[in-house]
């Protein structure tokens, strides 16, 4: 910046114990011919709780459900940064890089503040994501704040300790000062950014000559600013048609398709001695540690406020819930238990639908019910280059004249 889902494995086990007897419970309902069939809806993976550990494809959906301009352009204005950020993906999807556990930290503090997740892509163009990033000139951190608006956006700095290298204070004071700008301008995501990256009064100013206000401001019409700032949105944009794009390479998103530690901000304790006796003791990564908090890498600073730190939610071995559902159906009535089992044989079936919904693509979907991408095209009758949009109900049978 050049101005300036938790649960215990405990509960997990008690959640799944509790549907596995109700189910029972429902069957042998079922059996008695008390009760219908009934199904289970696919579930959303938004309306899961979050886990110390995700998969990396839900943080890529997260980010695609939440932005504000999702469609994707062919401007030539956006070709030059395009190219430009075409290795943006390839980053994204490094199994030994910080990046994309701290992408999904953004995205969820986005979330949380109800803004929109193109603001997580600033990172992207300021730091490359790294929240170590010095600037000959003076900015720093993942957000690239300056030292004055650090301050004034309540960065702790000074006494041996730099906040703009915190991923906590740093993304906190960002999408605070975001959050700001959001309603300032209307909720105009463009001029926002705008605004992060020029200051308000300029935007407000360029505005009043211009005889704009929020709700009629054409951003690229606006005079009097920096070339910087009028290639901020497309930077954004091209940033997000680059990923949206990506996601169509098999490739790209199976190496999403991995676990992810959910990170989350830790206050050390004040007897924690140094990031490395903190992270032995509580059974974390001490290098990974060290490169999420340069803040701290060196040594803890003498502080009267409590130092806080980015670590795995909860340690990185809670059991990964899958976010691939199956409908799951309860035995017909003239379906009887097998000899020699009490328990009810439960069957699992595939909706015979689905709606598509943002960030989804033909490769995601069919791998959801176990599927090929071709078939499921092919059962639709679209073609391999057909783009699937939000609302589309794609029938999951191969389908009959």
């Amino acid at each position: 910046m050049r101005r300036g889902w938790r649960a215990t494995g405990a509960a997990l086990c008690l959640l799944a114990w509790t549907a596995t007897s109700q189910a029972r419970d429902s069957a042998a309902a079922v059996i008695a011919g008390n009760l219908p069939v009934i199904s289970v809806a696919p579930i959303d993976p938004a309306s899961l709780p979050r886990l110390p550990e995700q998969n990396g494809l839900d943080i890529y959906r997260r980010f695609r459900g939440g932005l504000a301009d999702p469609s994707c352009d062919k401007a030539a204005t956006t070709t030059r940064w395009k190219k430009h950020f075409s290795h943006a993906p390839g980053q994204l999807a490094r199994i030994d890089d910080d990046l994309l556990p701290l992408f999904g930290y953004v995205v969820d503090a986005l979330h949380d503040a109800d803004l929109p997740t193109e603001f997580a892509l600033i990172p992207f163009v300021e730091s490359g994501y790294k929240p170590g990033a010095r600037s000959a000139s003076g900015p720093a951190g993942l957000w690239q704040f300056i030292g004055v608006t650090a301050r004034n956006h309540g960065i702790a700095m000074g006494n041996g300790y730099d906040g703009r290298l915190s991923p906590v204070d740093s993304t906190q004071a960002a999408v605070r000062y975001l959050k700001t700008l959001h309603g300032m301008f209307g909720g105009d995501w463009r001029l926002a950014v705008m605004a992060y990256n020029a200051g308000e009064y300029r935007i407000l100013q360029s505005m009043r000559r211009a005889g704009m206000n929020a709700q009629n401001a054409q951003p690229e019409k606006l005079q009097g600013l920096s070339g910087i700032t009028y290639a901020y949105v497309e930077k954004l944009h091209a940033l997000a048609c680059v990923l949206e794009q990506a996601d169509e390479g098999e490739e790209w998103m199976r190496r999403l398709d991995r676990p992810v530690p959910q990170l989350a901000a830790h206050t050390l304790p004040a007897d924690a001695g140094s990031l490395d006796a903190w992270a032995h003791r509580t059974g974390i990564d001490g290098k990974q540690l060290r490169r999420l908090n340069p803040a701290l890498a060196a040594s803890l600073p003498s502080s009267s406020k409590p130092l806080r730190v980015l670590a795995p939610a909860s340690g990185f071995s809670a059991p990964l819930v899958k976010s691939a559902p199956l409908a799951m159906a309860l035995p017909s009535a003239s379906e009887k238990p097998r000899a020699g089992n009490d328990e009810v044989p439960l069957r699992m079936a595939v909706s015979s639908s689905h709606t598509v919904r943002r960030g989804e693509s033909a490769w995601t979907i069919a791998r959801r019910y176990g599927m090929k991408p071709g078939q499921l095209l092919a059962r639709n009758r679209l073609s391999t280059d057909a783009i699937l949009r939000p609302g589309m109900v794609l029938q999951l049978a191969d389908q009959k004249d």
